[in-house]
């Protein structure tokens, strides 16, 4: 897949901006939609220039390949708040939810030790995985915001994955016309994070 990496618009910001880093699958890098109007542009309009809001999320990203990258992502941008998206792939291939938490762990562990806080995006699977895997699977954004003490955003598809006209043909990504309500499925706990960061000294 191609990354889809979408920068600030390149008009100054204020130097106390807050830098928002998404990293993330296919959900943020606003797979077969126009990338504009993808939640992660959505989000940057809203915001405004008084944030930074950085998408590096690529299509197809599991939480192995993420891990992988997101150190040298922490080092250029320097980010306050880091958006983990990551996880669908892991579930769509089968594979270990147990790995799944390690990596998740391995990015929110450095994450924090960049200074930046760190918001919770979950996913759901489809069923046909059987219960004990669909469980598993839910159980790690669970246990991973319990156990850092993190704000989650249980599924970030809520009111959307099974509402056929706000999905693609393929049952897997969201419609351009669902992008507005992915926003507001993230908005409320990243509307917290943003009003402590606003109070940092």
């Amino acid at each position: 897949m191609v990354a889809v990496l979408c920068f600030a618009a390149g008009h100054a910001v204020n130097a106390r901006a807050d830098t928002l880093l998404v990293v993330g699958d296919s959900l943020s890098a606003a797979h077969g939609i126009e990338r504009d109007a993808g939640w992660v542009n959505l989000l940057r309009q809203r915001l405004g220039s008084q944030h930074q809001v950085i998408n590096a999320s690529i299509s197809g990203d599991t939480t192995s390949s993420g891990a992988a990258r997101l150190p040298e992502l922490l080092e250029r941008h320097s980010p306050d708040i880091v958006l983990l998206e990551l996880g669908g792939n892991d579930g769509l291939r089968g594979l270990s939810p147990q790995q799944m938490k390690l990596n998740l762990s391995d990015m929110i562990e450095k994450s924090q030790a960049a200074g930046a806080r760190v918001l919770l995006l979950g996913i759901e699977i489809p069923p046909n995985y059987g219960a004990s895997y669909t469980d598993a699977f839910r159980g790690v954004f669970r246990q991973l915001s319990e156990e850092y003490a993190l704000p989650l955003v249980p599924f970030i598809l809520d009111g959307i994955a099974l509402q056929d006209t706000m999905m693609q043909d393929d049952g897997i990504h969201p419609t351009a016309e669902a992008q507005p309500t992915i926003l507001d499925n993230v908005w409320p706990e990243l509307k917290v994070l943003l009003s402590d960061d606003a109070n940092k000294p």
